[in-house]
C-alpha cells in the first residue's frame, strides 16, 4: 500500500500499556500512517526514547509526543483517532472529535455501554458524554462486525468480556445453557491494571501471590451482562469473580454453565467449532487454553469440559490482555472501519 493510501491516524494515550501495545501494532502496520502520539508527560520527547522496543521502526520512533488537546489533534491530519485514555477523559475528547466529522475507536470502557445510567451504576458518576451512546458500537467484531463497519465511535470491548462473552454468547443465541446458572472465574496479568503506582501492584506484592479483587461487582460486569442479555433475548446477571495473577500479561477464564433441559453437553464444543470456524482470531479446540500460548497475538483460544458428575459444563479460554483484549482488538475494529482486511497488522 503506497504512503498516499495508508491511513493518517493519532494515539491519544500512547504510553499506557495498551497505548504502547498499539504503538507497536499501528507502527508496522502497513495500511497506516501515525500522524501525531500524545501524553502529557512526554511532550517533546522522540517516541523511540520512550518506547524503546519501536526505535528504529520505520518513522514511527522519530515522531514527536505532543500534548493532548483538543485543537492540536484536530490539526494533525487523522482520519481516525485511537483514545488510550481512562474512563472519564477518554469521552472528553471523543465528543468534539466526533462533532468535528472523525471517526474513534475508543479503548476505555466510555462507549461500551448503551444506557449512562448503566455507566453511572458501575463507574460511580455521570456519563460525560451521553448523547455519543447512540452512536457508539460495541467493538467485540465477532459479534457486531458490520455495525463495526459503518460506526463512527466504536468501544473496543474490554479484556475480562472478550474471554466471557466469545465463549458464552453463541451458547445463548442457540438457547443452549441456562442464563440463570453461569459463574466465571478469571485472572489477569498485573498489567490489565494499567502503568501506575501502586502500592498493590508492586512486585513484592503481586509476585508468588494470587488474589481476588472487585468484588462482589467489577465494572466489567457491566458490559459483560449487557451484551449476555442481548444474546439471551431477556437480563441476564452472573457470578464473577476476577483474580490478580503473579504474571505480566495474559488472561484465563473458567466459565461453570448448565445446559438447558433436553440439551446434551455434547453439544456445546460442536457449537462453538461451528460458530468460530470462519473467525480469524478465535480458536476453537479440545486443548485446554494456555496463556503463553496467547502471549502477544490477537488470538483468543477457547475449549470446553463436560463434567458428568454435576451434569455442569465447563468452558476455558484464554487471551492477551494487552492484545485481543485491548489494543489488538482496537486495531481489529479499525481494519473493519478502514475496509481493510480484518487481519491487516494482527498476524
Amino acid at each position: 500500500m503506497s504512503a498516499s493510501q495508508r491511513v493518517p491516524v493519532a494515539i491519544v494515550g500512547a504510553n499506557g500499556y495498551s497505548g504502547e501495545e498499539l504503538c507497536s501494532i499501528l507502527a508496522r502496520h502497513p495500511g497506516v500512517h501515525v500522524v501525531a502520539i500524545t501524553s502529557r508527560q512526554h511532550a517533546g520527547k522522540h517516541a523511540g526514547s520512550v518506547l524503546p522496543r519501536l526505535t528504529g521502526v520505520g518513522d514511527f520512533s522519530k515522531l514527536l509526543f505532543i500534548e493532548p488537546a483538543i485543537e492540536t489533534l484536530l490539526d494533525c491530519g487523522a482520519e481516525v483517532y485511537f483514545l488510550a485514555l481512562p474512563h472519564g477523559l477518554a469521552a472528553e475528547f471523543a465528543l468534539p472529535l466526533w462533532k468535528a466529522g472523525k471517526r474513534i475507536v475508543d479503548l476505555s470502557a466510555d462507549f461500551r455501554l448503551r444506557d449512562a445510567a448503566r455507566y453511572s451504576e458501575f463507574y460511580g458518576g455521570a456519563h460525560p458524554a451521553p448523547e455519543l451512546l447512540s452512536e457508539a458500537v460495541y467493538g467485540l467484531p465477532e459479534l457486531h462486525r458490520e455495525e463495526i463497519r459503518g460506526a463512527m465511535v466504536v468501544g473496543s470491548a474490554g479484556c475480562y468480556p472478550t474471554s466471557i462473552l466469545l465463549p458464552l454468547v453463541p451458547l445463548l443465541l442457540q438457547g443452549l445453557i441456562i442464563p440463570e446458572e453461569i459463574v466465571v472465574s478469571s485472572a489477569s496479568g498485573v498489567s490489565g491494571a494499567g502503568r501506575k503506582a501502586e502500592t498493590a501492584l508492586l512486585f513484592g506484592e503481586c509476585n508468588e501471590s494470587l488474589r481476588a479483587y472487585g468484588l462482589p461487582k467489577h465494572r466489567h460486569l457491566s458490559e459483560i451482562e449487557q451484551e449476555l442479555s442481548l444474546a439471551a433475548g431477556k437480563e441476564v446477571m452472573i457470578t464473577f469473580t476476577p483474580h490478580l495473577a503473579p504474571m505480566s500479561r495474559g488472561i484465563h477464564s473458567t466459565i461453570f454453565v448448565r445446559p438447558s433441559a433436553g440439551v446434551s453437553p455434547e453439544a456445546i464444543l460442536p457449537t462453538l467449532l461451528a460458530a468460530y470456524s470462519e473467525e480469524p482470531f478465535v480458536r476453537v479446540s479440545e486443548s485446554l487454553p494456555d496463556t503463553k500460548h496467547t502471549t502477544g497475538t490477537n488470538f483468543c483460544d477457547i475449549s470446553v469440559r463436560i463434567d458428568c458428575r454435576t451434569g455442569r459444563v465447563i468452558l476455558l479460554s484464554a487471551e492477551d490482555n494487552l492484545v485481543k483484549g485491548a489494543a489488538g482488538q482496537a486495531v481489529q475494529n479499525f481494519n473493519l472501519m478502514a475496509g481493510l482486511p480484518e487481519t491487516t497488522g494482527l498476524i
